[in-house]
């Protein structure tokens, strides 16, 4: 990795971030799950930043690509809904009876 940390607070795209890292993908796999992943890895972003708040930029950069990475396989084995990452996952529909709360009294 060659990369600085100025230029990786620079990226917005789950591919630049993909590509800073030097990591394989799948641009069918990012088309599907960029948001999944981005969210993800973000969540994986704020664990390090408080977790090792002294790491050297070097470092840190190390700990996030290792972080893009298992966030990139966490969906290759899960789905974004069993992963429930965004609140409209979370949120029980209104005005809808699931078929778990049927009973057959």
């Amino acid at each position: 990795m060659t990369g600085t940390i100025e230029e990786f607070k620079q990226l917005t795209d789950t591919e630049e971030f993909l590509q800073f890292f030097n990591l394989p993908y799948d641009q069918k796999f990012v088309n599907v799950n960029r948001l999944h992943i981005l969210k993800k890895f973000s969540q994986y972003m704020r664990e390090i930043d408080e977790n090792y708040p002294n790491l050297s930029a070097e470092e840190k950069l190390k700990q996030y690509s290792l972080a893009l990475q298992t966030a990139y396989e966490v969906f290759l084995e899960s789905t974004p809904h069993e992963q429930k990452l965004f609140k409209v996952f979370n949120d029980k529909p209104k005005n809808v009876v699931t078929l778990t709360e049927i009973t057959s009294d």
